[in-house]
């Protein structure tokens, strides 16, 4: 059985679709995550009665975003640097400068009503699920579904939301009132990338269906609140799935392991050490000298210009310029982590620092103040210049190899 409405008094009458299966009854309430109408409807849901458990769409870091204030300030950013995530934290804090945005111009915490259905699901002593796959492998999925152009294109837009502090545009906060965040925060470039779209989206609605029928346990009327967006696939996934929600969600959280045949590494590597080989060979020990300066000097010295730019210290400008040259080499010789660690370690982020970021990153001024922002700018500047050193090195070799 499906039911669909939306007008507006109590719960019954915000968005929402019924479907039965093996025994439960689910109701699925559509809310819209900027919507003091939405939190009211919740709250009144979970008072009602009428439900024996209570799933929400959110997974464990996002609950911690919005009902733990201090969990940002407990972060490792050192092993965030370290485990090669710093992309992954950038994207957060992408989304939370957003959210953040919306808050000011709309007068309510986007997900207020998701906090209110954990917070009122607690108080009243019902069961809590959080059916949302984990937002970390959304976006590696998400990633690894696009190709290398696509990817720079995302990651610009991430950068720009993070220091370009204007008001939502008025259509992105419609598809907020119609269903999804993360869908919301990409918008554009989801729109015209239909890759993007399914992990941000269709994947979820399969998944949580599938969370649903894993956790409901001895429920027999369980509410799942989640974004209106979610409403239709959701339902359609939970009515028609037929293989079991373990290999369900199993599938949706496998990422593809990176190749253990590092193929461009090994070209890089081919192409400077066949260069040098082949400059000292063929011009002796002149040509074969000029080779590696040029390779040193553009790749190293864009490389701490990068971090130059990015106001970091001494000492991480140093280890850029050292360490870009290698940097094609071997992931662990990446100039952009060894710089951000560098600054992370002389020039520690206070606690201060953490509880200031999300306010901090809705400025350009603030990257550069708060140490911890100011050690994502050292990575991604010191990155750019030596990828940029990279191509402009080994066009170098070329002419002067060829030339």
């Amino acid at each position: 059985m499906n039911e669909i409405a939306d007008t507006a008094a109590d719960w019954r009458s915000q968005p929402h679709a019924v479907v039965e299966r093996d025994g439960v009854r689910y109701t699925l309430l559509g809310t819209a995550h900027v919507s003091r109408a939405s939190v009211d409807a919740v709250r009144d849901a979970v008072a009602s009665g009428d439900f024996d458990a209570v799933a929400v769409e959110l997974d464990e870091q996002r609950l911690a975003a919005v009902t733990d204030p201090d969990a940002l300030a407990r972060l490792d950013l050192v092993k965030v640097l370290r485990e090669g995530k710093t992309p992954l934290f950038a994207a957060n804090l992408a989304l939370a400068s957003y959210q953040r945005r919306l808050a000011e111009q709309l007068g309510i915490e986007p997900g207020a009503e998701l906090k209110a259905a954990v917070e009122d699901a607690r108080a009243r002593g019902l069961p809590m699920h959080l059916i949302d796959r984990d937002v970390g492998l959304t976006f590696r999925r998400a990633l690894q579904s696009l190709g290398w152009w696509q990817r720079t294109k995302l990651g610009g837009g991430l950068v720009a939301g993070l220091i370009i502090d204007e008001e939502v545009a008025e259509h992105d906060i419609e598809k907020l009132k119609q269903g999804d965040m993360l869908q919301a925060s990409f918008s554009e470039f989801a729109e015209q990338t239909p890759e993007l779209y399914e992990a941000l989206i269709a994947e979820r609605d399969r998944y949580m269906a599938a969370r649903l029928r894993e956790t409901a346990g001895a429920a027999r009327d369980v509410l799942a609140v989640v974004g209106a967006g979610h409403l239709e696939g959701l339902a359609r996934h939970l009515r028609e799935e037929d293989a079991t929600p373990g290999s369900v969600t199993a599938s949706l959280e496998t990422v593809k392991p990176k190749s253990k045949l590092p193929v461009m590494e090994l070209f890089i590597a081919a192409f400077l050490l066949g260069g040098f080989a082949w400059g000292f060979a063929s011009g002796g020990l002149d040509v074969g000298a000029d080779l590696l300066l040029y390779w040193v000097l553009w790749t190293g010295g864009l490389g701490a210009l990068g971090c130059l730019v990015a106001g970091g210290h001494p000492l991480s400008i140093l280890g850029a310029f050292v360490s870009s040259p290698f940097t094609p080499l071997h992931p662990a010789l990446a100039s952009g982590t060894v710089s951000a660690l560098i600054e992370a370690g002389v020039r520690k982020p206070t606690y201060a620092d953490f509880m200031a970021l999300r306010e901090d990153v809705n400025t350009v001024r603030g990257w550069w103040r708060n140490r911890v922002a100011r050690v994502l700018v050292n990575f991604f500047l010191t990155s750019l210049g030596t990828a940029i050193g990279v191509w402009t090195g080994g066009a170098r070799m070329l002419a002067r190899l060829f030339g």
